[in-house]
C-alpha cells in the first residue's frame, strides 16, 4: 500500500495541523480481506511464523494452546442474549464474545496452516449463531453487540476471502450482521466514550464485510467526533471537545464527565480517572478503526486521530509502567490494567512512521506475546507486532 512521505505525516502530527473529518470515507472498492487486518500482514505473520521467527511464532503459539483455537469447541448461540451491567444477568454474553473470538482465532489459524479443520470450525461456529440469535436484551446490550459485532467481521472476511473451501451459509451470517448488529452499533453511544469506540469499531468491521458504503461513512463521521471528545489535545483548548448530542454545555458537566478530573493535559482520556481497563477498551477501538479506514484506503494516522492515539497510548503507558501519579491527575490515585491494547497503534506510529513512543514501546515489549482480553482484542503480537506492511 502507498504510504504517504514521512515529511508530510510528520508535518501534520504537529498541533493546529489536524486534517478536518471528510463527508466521505468509504472506498471506491472495498478491500478484502479487510477488517484490522490485510492480506499483506497475514502473509508477513504467517511467513515469520513457519520460518519460526519471534516474537510471532511465541504469538501463535500462545494463540493455539487458548481455549479459543480448540477444534472440539462447541458454540453456544441462543435467540436473545440478555447483558445486564456488569454482566448480570450474564445468558449468552460471555458465550457469544468468546465464540465471537474462537471464529476469529480459527480463522487466523487457518490461515497459517493451512488446515480446513480450523476454517471448517471457524464456518461451524459463525453458521450456529447466524442460525439462532434475533437480538440482544438488557442494559448492556448495545455494548455486548459492539463488542462481539468487532470480533465476527474479523473472522468472517479471513474466511470468505481465502478460504478455498465452501461456506454456503455466508449470506445468512451477512444478514445476521445486517439484521442483529448493525442497527444497534450504527446508532452509537451517549455513555461512557469506550461503549461507542467499540460500537463503532463494530459498525466499521460489518460495513466492509457487507460493503455498505453508505453505513461506513456513518460510522466513520461518528468515529472521528468520539475520538476528538475521547482523547485530549492542548491544541483543543482550556476543555476537551464534546459530543454535540450529549449537551455537555458547560464545565462542570464536562468535569463530571470526564471522572472529576478538572486538569485537562495532552494524552488524557475521558475515561483514565475511572480506570485503565475501560480506558484501554477506547484506545483499542480507536486503533482498529483507524488500522481498517488505512487498509481501506484513507490513512488516519497522519490526522488527529493519530496524533490523539499515540498521545493516548504514551500517557497511559507510563503510569501503567509505574510512573508516580501526581496529586493533581485523579487525585493522585489510577487504576492500572490497560490490557493487550498496544500493538496495533504501536506498529502503525512508531514502525511504520517513526515516530519515539518510548513509554508505549516498553510497555509493548513488557507484554508480548499479547493475547486476548476475552472481550474484542485477540493476538495483536501476532498480526500486528513488527508488521510493515
Amino acid at each position: 500500500m502507498r504510504r504517504a512521505p514521512l515529511l508530510v505525516v510528520v508535518a501534520s502530527l504537529l498541533p493546529g495541523a489536524f486534517t478536518a473529518p471528510t463527508a466521505h470515507s468509504a472506498p471506491t472498492a472495498f478491500v478484502h480481506p479487510g477488517v484490522t487486518v490485510s492480506q499483506g500482514q497475514l502473509d508477513f505473520a504467517r511467513g515469520k511464523v513457519l520460518a519460526g521467527a519471534q516474537p510471532w511464532k511465541g504469538a501463535y503459539d500462545r494463540m493455539m494452546a487458548s481455549p479459543y483455537a480448540d477444534l472440539n469447541r462447541t458454540p453456544k448461540p441462543r435467540a436473545t442474549v440478555e447483558c445486564g451491567s456488569y454482566s448480570d444477568p450474564n445468558h449468552g454474553c460471555t458465550d457469544e464474545r468468546e465464540d465471537a473470538i474462537a471464529a476469529y482465532t480459527d480463522a487466523l489459524a487457518w490461515y497459517v496452516t493451512r488446515d480446513a479443520r480450523y476454517a471448517q470450525k471457524a464456518i461451524q461456529i459463525m453458521d450456529a449463531w447466524s442460525a439462532t440469535i434475533t437480538s440482544h436484551t438488557n442494559s448492556n446490550a448495545p455494548l455486548q453487540t459492539g463488542w462481539a459485532g468487532s470480533s465476527w467481521p474479523k473472522a468472517a472476511e479471513i474466511i470468505k476471502y481465502t478460504y478455498t473451501g465452501s461456506w454456503p451459509n455466508a449470506g445468512r451470517f451477512a444478514t445476521m450482521l445486517r439484521t442483529v448488529y448493525l442497527p444497534v452499533v450504527i446508532k452509537g453511544s451517549n455513555s461512557n466514550g469506550n461503549w461507542e469506540l467499540s460500537m463503532t469499531e463494530a459498525a466499521v468491521g460489518i460495513s466492509v464485510f457487507l460493503e455498505d458504503k453508505a453505513s461506513y461513512d456513518t460510522a466513520m463521521a461518528r468515529f472521528r467526533t468520539r475520538t476528538a471528545a475521547y482523547v485530549y489535545l492542548a491544541s483543543d483548548g482550556d476543555l476537551p471537545k464534546t459530543v454535540p448530542s450529549q449537551n455537555l454545555n458547560t464545565r462542570d458537566k464536562i468535569v463530571s464527565y470526564w471522572q472529576g478530573q478538572s486538569t485537562f493535559v495532552t494524552g488524557l482520556t475521558q475515561e483514565t480517572c475511572r480506570d485503565f481497563v475501560h480506558t484501554g477498551y477506547g484506545i483499542s477501538a480507536i486503533s482498529h478503526v483507524a488500522e481498517t479506514s488505512r487498509i481501506q484506503g484513507q490513512d488516519l494516522y497522519g490526522t488527529d486521530v493519530g496524533e490523539r492515539l499515540r498521545q493516548a497510548l504514551g500517557f497511559q503507558s507510563k503510569y501503567q509502567l509505574g510512573a508516580a501519579v501526581p496529586g493533581w491527575l485523579c487525585g493522585g490515585s489510577l487504576k492500572p490494567g490497560l490490557g493487550p491494547v498496544t500493538e496495533v497503534g504501536y506498529n502503525a506510529l512508531h514502525n511504520r512512521l517513526g515516530i519515539a513512543m518510548t513509554n508505549t514501546q516498553t510497555l509493548t515489549m513488557n507484554n508480548r506475546p499479547a493475547g486476548s482480553n476475552n472481550l474484542f482484542v485477540a493476538w495483536e503480537t501476532l498480526t500486528h507486532g513488527d508488521n510493515p506492511n
